[in-house]
């Protein structure tokens, strides 16, 4: 089902659990015939609730907000044939030969002799006999990549693939140009299950030196590598645009508080600008005792310095008024009734009527 569908019936089965009485409004009379139909029995309408009221409740009802659907994990839509994989395998590491070894002559015609004799018993299917031999000639000549990449091919055909891995990266190490390498590690990677890693090293044994077997194997794993390299861009995509989007919403969030900052500044500036920096325009020669702009007075020390103005002055509805009447002198006459407006323009007249 659309997963917003299924959250919105969700929101509405809670909405039914917390007020039952709405299931008994006409609209819904459907749903009780279903349910009863069911065998299940719906809870008595209240007995102070008509069905109008129930039709008004369920109008009025706030939707609860649809949550967007949970997002996909990287794996939800990849749909890979593993046919072939198999377990991987847990051995402990074999034998890889001591690498500092000082390999004489004779060491080395022994091991080529050992090597001999592993192929031979491979021809002959004794695979872990093979084993034996290949690791009996690595200990001899632990310098010798095809030894290594021999072992490798039979650790394949015992189903043994981590085992494989590991002598066919030893073998690179020693010699990165064996096309047959590539190869039993692109045969390895595919028994795991490894499109990619096992697409790669058959397409390189490939390009190093043709091989039919390899480039069949190669046409077999390499769709499966495709659509496992676009499934991943496709998501990276969806991340990059994801944290785009976050990006642009810190970015908005932040210039959004910027601007609120800067307007809560402003506001504060006026405000004491209207408290301290005189009367806008100045008062007309309406004003009793004709009173010029504040700001700049001579006095103005002396005015502020005056518990009582100053404490008005802090008063939000006194300080409305008197930018009321600064603005309008006419306007005074609405705040008669109010003494504690009075006091301060009173106050005011007599300290500016009191400059020269």
């Amino acid at each position: 089902m659309d997963p917003r569908k299924v959250s919105e019936l969700r929101a509405f089965v809670k909405l039914c659990k917390e007020s039952p009485g709405l299931l008994h409004s006409e609209e819904l009379r459907f749903l009780r015939e279903w349910v009863e139909s069911m065998g299940g029995t719906i809870p008595p309408a209240p007995h102070n609730a008509s069905a109008e009221t129930m039709k008004d409740k369920t109008e009025k009802q706030p939707e609860e907000p649809v949550k967007p659907p949970e997002p996909e994990s990287e794996e939800s839509d990849l749909e890979i044939d593993n046919e072939g994989v198999i377990e991987p395998d847990e051995d402990d590491p074999q034998e890889m030969g001591d690498e500092n070894v000082e390999v004489t002559e004779e060491m080395m015609d022994e091991a080529d002799e050992k090597k001999m004799e592993g192929i031979h018993a491979l021809g002959e299917g004794e695979l872990q006999k093979a084993i034996n031999l290949f690791t009996e000639a690595i200990k001899l000549n632990p310098h010798l990549a095809i030894l290594y990449a021999k072992r490798a091919s039979v650790f394949v055909k015992l189903q043994k693939p981590n085992a494989a891995i590991r002598d066919c990266d030893r073998a690179i190490q020693i010699n990165p140009d064996s096309a047959q390498t590539y190869k039993w590690r692109g045969k390895a990677h595919r028994l795991l299950g490894h499109w990619e890693e096992a697409a790669h090293d058959l397409a390189l044994a490939c390009k190093l030196d043709y091989d039919e077997e390899a480039s069949a194997m190669l046409k077999e794993v390499q769709p499966r590598a495709q659509k496992i390299a676009e499934h991943r861009r496709k998501y990276e995509r969806k991340r990059e645009e994801k944290e785009i989007k976050e990006r642009l919403e810190r970015v908005k969030k932040a210039r959004e508080e910027h601007e609120r900052a800067q307007r809560e500044e402003e506001a504060r500036q006026q405000a004491g600008g209207a408290q301290f920096g005189g009367f806008p325009g100045g008062f007309p020669g309406g004003m009793p005792g004709g009173m010029p702009g504040m700001a700049g007075m001579p006095g103005l020390n002396e005015i502020l310095s005056d518990p009582e103005v100053l404490a008005a002055m802090q008063d939000p509805e006194v300080m409305v008024a008197f930018q009321d009447v600064a603005q309008n002198p006419a306007n005074m006459s609405k705040y008669q009734n109010n003494p504690k407006v009075m006091n301060l323009i009173s106050k005011l007249s007599a300290k500016f009527g009191s400059q020269p």
